[in-house]
């Protein structure tokens, strides 16, 4: 069995090597990126985008990281690939496919890596917005190398809480879901990426996000992020997430029991 010192160095080793190929991808993605106006993509689904890129960049970065751990698994969102390994590589190559199909900024590379199912590593590249998350298990979080940590907001009338939207939302949850938090005063917001709100919660900007389904692709580089920054998350693996879209929030640990109630998601 591979000891804690081996496993640390496994993880480092890989960690940095991915790094390095996430900032070539991203340079690829903005060169690739369309110019403002009408969205430049296939339609999956309902305002479910894809564009040349998406494919581009998953290729680009599971073709390098295979060549360098071919033992690994790679799970990805245009491609699929292998359900398990002993290291698994998660990829959303864009997130936030809508912004970025219309020449807007707020999209990025998500990539997450599991060991045994359990997320140890996190990068989250935002090219446009010249912002990239890391974190390690146990090593703390970062965006763009200054320690971050999740808000100590007290109060849902000083939070800014984000929903997010997605083509599989019931008719009815969101306005609900939106008028609950108007309810409790709070700010809500929808700024169309699942990995950077997020990423947002880690670093104190929103205190919290809330997703009625979301994919291991979207959230498997932030759940890391999250909980190395100190905070709350929902069991979204223990639900189902691994093999399933499934329900997120995360929250400020300040007012997580109260986002909690509001929005009927327990966090255990």
């Amino acid at each position: 069995m591979t000891d804690i010192f081996d496993l640390e160095t496994a993880i480092d080793l890989r960690f940095h090597a991915a790094h390095s190929i996430i900032r070539k991808a991203a340079s690829l993605a903005q060169a690739m990126q369309p110019a403002p106006g009408k969205p430049v993509a296939d339609l999956k689904g309902h305002q479910d985008y894809v564009t040349e890129a998406d494919r581009a960049v998953e290729t680009f970065v599971t073709t390098h990281l295979a060549a360098l751990f071919p033992e690994d698994a790679f799970l990805g969102e245009e491609h699929g690939g292998a359900s398990s390994g002993l290291f698994r590589w998660i990829i959303d190559p864009i997130d936030g496919t809508s912004n970025y199909a219309r020449g807007r900024n707020r999209w990025c590379i998500s990539l997450g890596l599991m060991y045994q199912d359990v997320p140890v590593a996190g990068i989250i590249e935002a090219p446009a917005l010249q912002e990239t998350f890391i974190a390690r298990k146990g090593k703390g979080a970062f965006l763009n190398d200054s320690p971050i940590k999740a808000s100590t907001t007290s109060s849902l009338k000083e939070a800014m809480v984000e929903v997010g939207w997605s083509p599989y939302v019931p008719e009815g949850w969101y306005p609900e879901k939106m008028q609950a938090l108007l309810n409790k005063g709070a700010m809500p917001r929808s700024l169309g990426s699942g990995a950077l709100a997020l990423a947002d919660v880690a670093c104190g900007r929103s205190d919290g996000y809330h997703e009625f389904v979301i994919f291991l692709w979207d959230v498997a580089a932030a759940l890391v992020l999250l909980e190395e920054a100190g905070a709350c998350v929902s069991p979204f693996l223990k639900m189902g997430g691994l093999t399933q879209r499934t329900t997120i929030l995360a929250s400020a640990p300040t007012i997580a029991s109260t986002l909690s109630d509001t929005l009927g998601v327990p966090f255990d």
